[in-house]
């Protein structure tokens, strides 16, 4: 990345039907870094499948999007908005791993607020081996977590136990507006 286009202005496009294939191989690499970091390799179920990203990018609720910077797709997210209750969700965040650590990922996310700024609370999830995106949630953008799944507690949403390490354990953040 060049330093102009590290200063550039992050935007939001929604990712055109034609562009999904695409899309779902840039997050499944991004995912796949932080699996590789911490347990050293990718195992099926380890990153979201094929289907479990169709499910959630396909959900009526669901507004998909690009990360660019200086026009040139970074990144992207999956959103769930609630225009009724207010109450919407960052499904799925990602930043290509080539451009980690330049701040991106926060204009990213201050991008997302901007974009919908009559939300009253946003919700995500991570895996609890996610130490980066855990920082980047609580120190960075302002989240709290406010659940733990586990064996002993799990999702009342998830279908049951899933591939990632660990045990799927995840945190549950809010951030209330």
């Amino acid at each position: 990345m060049t330093g102009t286009m590290q200063d550039s202005e992050v935007t939001l496009a929604v990712v055109d039907p034609g562009d999904l294939p695409a899309f779902k191989r840039q997050m499944e690499d991004a995912f796949a870094v932080a699996v590789i970091e911490e347990f050293g390799a990718v195992t099926e179920g380890s990153i979201p499948s094929a289907e479990d990203l169709d499910h959630s990018m396909e959900s009526p609720d669901a507004v998909v999007l690009h990360i660019l910077c200086g026009g040139e797709k970074i990144g992207g997210a999956v959103l769930m908005i609630d225009d009724e209750t207010h109450r919407n969700s960052l499904d799925l965040f990602f930043i290509s791993s080539r451009d980690h650590g330049r701040g991106l990922g926060f204009k990213a996310w201050t991008a997302i607020e901007q974009r919908y700024p009559r939300t009253r609370v946003w919700q995500t999830h991570t895996p609890y081996f996610e130490k980066r995106n855990i920082h980047f949630y609580v120190n960075k953008c302002g989240f709290r977590i406010v659940e733990f799944f586990s064996d002993r507690h799990p999702d009342p949403h998830s279908p049951g136990p899933s591939g990632l390490p660990g045990g799927g354990e995840m945190f549950r953040f809010e951030k209330v507006m």
